[in-house]
């Protein structure tokens, strides 16, 4: 009966046993971070951007040297709305990414006069409760926003280079980016 109850006898693996062991387990390992490191590839170039704040542009929704990270599946499925604050390529310059908020929306018309936006020549300025500060007038200016693109300006319009003084003034939808989500960096938070 005492016979029974003992445990088998472990049989000893042989040097060339564990060799394989060990191996595999090796392999076991590069693969998963192989997979890991693929997957980080992926989300980066197809779900996530970062970006940084180089200028007080943005200020005070986003402060110079905020990082942020943003959603590139944003704009997949709808389309960019005012007030959205987008990331995009620079229309001046498609290899550098700009952080601006959206304006004017495809085909209206944008007026800039004595220091206020109206829509479509509307009688009622926009109403920008995210302004830093009231914007300075300057000569009145007008925007026909082509079809399929946006008219994006900056929060801090008084120091913003935004879409008033662009060569091209318009974003093409295409070149929309992603929409910014939460700060990282220098504090955590969400953008709005």
């Amino acid at each position: 009966m005492a016979k029974d109850l003992q445990e088998p006898e472990k049989k000893e693996l042989t040097t060339e046993e564990k060799q394989k062991k060990v191996r595999n387990e090796i392999i076991s390992w590069i693969l998963i971070i192989a997979a890991g490191f693929i997957m980080a590839l992926l989300v980066n170039k197809f779900v996530i951007i970062k970006v940084e704040i180089p200028s007080s542009s943005m200020e005070n929704t986003v402060m110079t040297g905020d990082r942020l990270i943003g959603n590139r599946l944003s704009y997949v499925i709808s389309k960019p709305k005012r007030g959205d604050i987008v990331i995009f390529k620079w229309p001046d310059d498609r290899s550098e990414n700009y952080i601006k908020r959206i304006i004017g929306l495809p085909n209206e018309t944008v007026t800039i006069k004595d220091g206020k936006v109206y829509i479509n020549h509307s009688e009622t300025p926009l109403d920008e409760p995210y302004l830093k500060e009231p914007m300075m007038p300057e000569e009145d200016m007008e925007f026909q926003v082509p079809e399929d693109c946006y008219f994006c300006l900056g929060d801090n319009r008084n120091v913003s280079e935004d879409a008033r003084y662009w060569i091209n003034k318009y974003v093409p939808r295409k070149d929309i980016i992603g929409k910014p989500l939460f700060r990282y960096s220098p504090k955590l938070g969400l953008v709005k």
